[in-house]
């Protein structure tokens, strides 16, 4: 079982992300790298900062053809482990996004929440960030305002007009004090975890050497993936479609009573809602 030590446990409650000692092998971030580079290959009209649901191999109504190597990869033992430990032992496994900026113009992620875009209730998800390549500071890194899950509420978000933001919603200003933000850099296999509530984006990419990263989506059982709460559309500044999108339970149970783990899962092994 991949442990994480009651320091990173109390980093994560207090701060709303951690950085674990664990990390992926050389041999693995190289099957994932090889497997970005097909995916980005197979969906050559989607920016690489926007490739939703890149677990499903087969067509959905988000437009992108994933790949199996991040299937496997969200369902990893260990990667679940880590996940127990901070959301308890019903794990539920809803979504996972690659971000690739490519270098020179890899487009920036303005500062915001997770929860304001999912419809999830009541809501609680831990994203777990896999580095594919080193993420550093020039390359745009992942940037947290450490304790702004505390308390859990949504901030008032506004929607910006421009086209070289991978999201076009953002925290208002006078909200949080952007000098207290934490460079999260990661060598490739290094991963971080962080809270629904936590306020948190990137820098553009503007440095020779590309940032690619795996957002991996997990929510604890005691929550429910509603699909009515939103219509499908690109409301986040890109096409996602929540009406459709597949559940996996992989730990414990379904505390709600409600989570629809059917909807969205065709006949390919990837779409079969089994458990770990």
């Amino acid at each position: 079982m991949a442990k994480l030590t009651p320091q990173e446990i109390e980093q994560y409650h207090a701060d709303g992300y951690v950085v674990p000692k664990f990390r992926l092998s050389d041999e693995r971030v190289a099957q994932l790298r090889d497997a970005l580079d097909r995916v980005i290959e197979s969906n050559p009209d989607t920016r690489p900062e926007r490739l939703v649901s890149v677990h499903i191999t087969g067509p959905t109504t988000e437009g992108v053809t994933g790949d199996r190597e991040f299937f496997d990869l969200t369902r990893d033992d260990a990667l679940v482990d880590l996940v127990e430990q901070l959301i308890g032992p019903d794990v539920i496994l809803w979504g996972c996004q690659a971000f690739c900026k490519p270098p020179g113009d890899g487009m920036e992620v303005p500062w915001h929440q997770d929860g304001h875009y999912w419809p999830i209730r009541p809501l609680a998800t831990c994203t777990l960030w896999v580095a594919i390549d080193d993420s550093t500071r020039e390359n745009g890194c992942l940037r947290v305002i450490p304790g702004s899950h505390r308390p859990p509420k949504l901030y008032r978000h506004v929607k910006e007009d421009r086209d070289d933001l991978t999201l076009n919603q953002r925290v208002a200003d006078g909200q949080f004090d952007p000098a207290a933000a934490v460079d999260v850099e990661l060598k490739a296999g290094q991963m971080s975890l962080h809270d629904v509530y936590l306020i948190h984006g990137s820098n553009a990419n503007r440095s020779p050497h590309r940032r690619a990263g795996l957002a991996v989506r997990y929510l604890p059982g005691s929550s429910h993936f509603d699909r009515t709460v939103f219509e499908p559309g690109n409301q986040a500044g890109y096409v996602v479609d929540f009406s459709t999108r597949p559940l996996w339970l992989l730990r414990g149970k379904d505390r709600t009573g409600k989570n629809d783990f059917r909807v969205g899962h065709g006949g390919t092994e990837e779409a079969r809602p089994t458990r770990v």
